[in-house]
């Protein structure tokens, strides 16, 4: 049981004193290239799935 505690100690310790967290700035930024590249990504496989729908028509 000792070393259950110590390790969320150990872990609270960790994550108060020696994580370095993103500033409110940084997080919305991060969040708006992941808007933006999750938005191109979707796009691409749906241009992607067109074309292959086409083909396949073409095809059958």
């Amino acid at each position: 049981m000792k070393k259950i505690i110590a390790y969320f100690k150990d872990s609270y310790n960790e994550l108060v004193h020696k994580v370095s967290w993103p500033s409110r700035t940084e997080l919305s930024s991060s969040a708006v290239v992941v808007l933006f590249a999750s938005l191109i990504i979707a796009a691409l496989v749906f241009v992607i799935d067109s074309v292959f729908q086409q083909v396949m028509k073409f095809i059958y």
